[in-house]
């Protein structure tokens, strides 16, 4: 797999000039397809009523939890555990059918392919793959998961203004749902172009967002300009909390029949017959 050797200790520590900080924040932007195969996590389609982040939040009703495998495995439940969604088409065969298909399906996923890494073990430059999440709802969801239509796939010229995705405010380190996150006002230039324009991550003006430093996920956005008639609703962005990061997850928990799998994490008693 494809990937930085985490014992480097660069890149533990925020770097101080805000040019270095931008290039950091859209560098995390790109990386998520090289920092986890596996995530489980809880998803709202709105901002919390609260600053994103908040500890001891009561869940709300249209809370999702999610297990999610790359490449295409993908669990939702409601908060009650009724089950919304699962990937049944998780091990479906490449077949003759392909011979006839485009070069566009022949792409190999990122985690076999080698980006070009800052000297923090970030993704400065994204190669050519086989990119894209399961998405549920809108694009929105898919996209919180691989930001990258925030930085674009490589950094732009430095004597073109206005030429990245979209223009960085002050940068800050922040914890959000006890990991560690940067958080960044942003807004977008005339180049801005999401994977979805019907459900961008940021919208016209100025929008929060915050990106998880462990897994370069999208993990809150709250637009600030909500006021501005004609843009939709007020309460609009998305909140992630993430509860676990390449855990095992077996077929059984994508498909719609089990395969009666044993999970090995768990343990299995013997009972002995008494004398």
């Amino acid at each position: 797999m494809a990937g930085w050797d985490t014992s480097n200790p660069r890149g533990r520590r925020m770097p101080g000039d805000p040019g270095e900080q931008a290039a950091a924040f859209r560098n995390l932007c790109r990386s998520s397809p090289w920092k986890w195969q596996s995530l489980r996590f809880e998803y709202l389609d709105r901002p919390l009523a609260v600053s994103p982040g908040t500890a001891g939040t009561a869940p709300a009703p249209d809370l999702v939890r999610a297990w999610l495998r790359r490449p295409g495995a993908l669990r939702l439940e409601t908060a009650d555990g009724l089950v919304l969604q699962s990937t049944t088409g998780i091990n479906d065969s490449r077949d003759v059918f392909y011979v006839r298909s485009t070069r566009k399906t022949w792409l190999l996923p990122p985690r076999l392919v080698t980006p070009v890494y800052d000297d923090r073990g970030l993704v400065r430059r994204r190669p050519e793959a086989a990119y894209g999440e399961p998405g549920f709802g809108n694009a929105r969801f898919a996209a919180a998961l691989d930001p990258v239509e925030l930085a674009g796939n490589a950094p732009v010229p430095l004597e073109f203004p206005n030429s990245n995705a979209v223009e960085l405010g002050p940068i800050t380190e922040v914890s959000h749902e006890g990991r560690p996150a940067l958080e960044a006002t942003v807004t977008p230039n005339p180049g801005y172009r999401p994977s979805d324009p019907g459900a961008p991550l940021c919208r016209p003006g100025r929008t929060l967002v915050r990106i998880d430093a462990g897994t370069g996920v999208c993990v809150a956005t709250r637009w600030l300009e909500s006021g501005q008639e004609g843009y939709g609703p007020e309460e609009y962005g998305h909140w992630i909390r993430v509860l676990g990061v390449d855990e095992y997850m077996l077929d059984d928990l994508f498909l719609a029949e089990s395969m009666n799998l044993t999970d090995v994490r768990r343990h299995i008693s013997w009972e002995l017959p008494a004398g």
